[in-house]
């Protein structure tokens, strides 16, 4: 009989036991749920972050040069685009091998200074490859009548410095008087329905410069 008393007095302890076992691992669980659950709240911020920061770096940048023949601008120096935009215009243009005719234009003109001393303008740029069009016996003709030659680059000068914006659908009065016609959009522009824009939005220290693939021509 006592044996049989003494067996029950056992299994009522194992199972007021028990309950506490099953509680305490619970417990355990619990803090380990919530552990993970705090370290994932933590972290997220952190990504969300990053994810900002990657926005900020990407971010597009707006008033830059742009077009096919920029790509031939030197990196440094006097001629590249940092160069260019501490000297007044005729000046970096100087520094620039694709505009060398042009410079031989305006020093042949006496438009140095001019150019230089000028505020607040834009220039239509020809290329060296814009002059080529024009037959050597024409070119040559132009460049020794100072007088022509001072009309035609004139005419190749707004007084007053252009934004891309501004080229979309244009009419703008020149030095010599008459009037360029600018269209287009985004990265595409042309004057006078001729001459495209091959690099735009180039600074200089009182120019906005737009080279150009044809030399324009004003009414005689």
């Amino acid at each position: 009989m006592n044996t049989r008393i003494r067996r029950v007095a056992m299994t009522v302890a194992a199972v007021a036991v028990l309950p506490l076992a099953l509680s305490a691992c619970s417990d355990d669980g619990g803090d380990s749920a919530s552990a993970d659950s705090s370290n994932t709240s933590s972290e997220a911020p952190a990504t969300t972050a990053d994810d900002g920061m990657d926005g900020s770096t990407n971010a597009s940048t707006t008033d830059e040069p742009f077009g096919s023949a920029c790509a031939s601008v030197p990196k440094d120096g006097a001629g590249s685009f940092d160069g260019m935009a501490q000297d007044p215009v005729a000046t970096a243009a100087s520094n620039n091998p694709a505009l060398s005719t042009l410079v031989t234009a305006v020093k042949k003109a006496g438009l140095v200074d001019t150019l230089n001393n000028a505020q607040n303008i834009t220039v239509f740029a020809p290329t060296n490859d814009a002059f080529a069009k024009i037959p050597k016996a024409d070119l040559d003709k132009v460049l020794n009548d100072k007088a022509q030659l001072t009309k035609i680059l004139t005419y190749h000068v707004v007084g007053q410095k252009l934004a891309p914006a501004d080229l979309e659908n244009g009419s703008f009065d020149t030095l010599e008087k008459s009037k360029v016609t600018t269209s287009g959009s985004d990265e595409s522009y042309t004057v006078n329905d001729s001459a495209d824009v091959v690099c735009g939005n180039v600074k200089t220290a009182n120019a906005n410069v737009y080279i150009i693939d044809t030399v324009l021509m004003p009414s005689s």
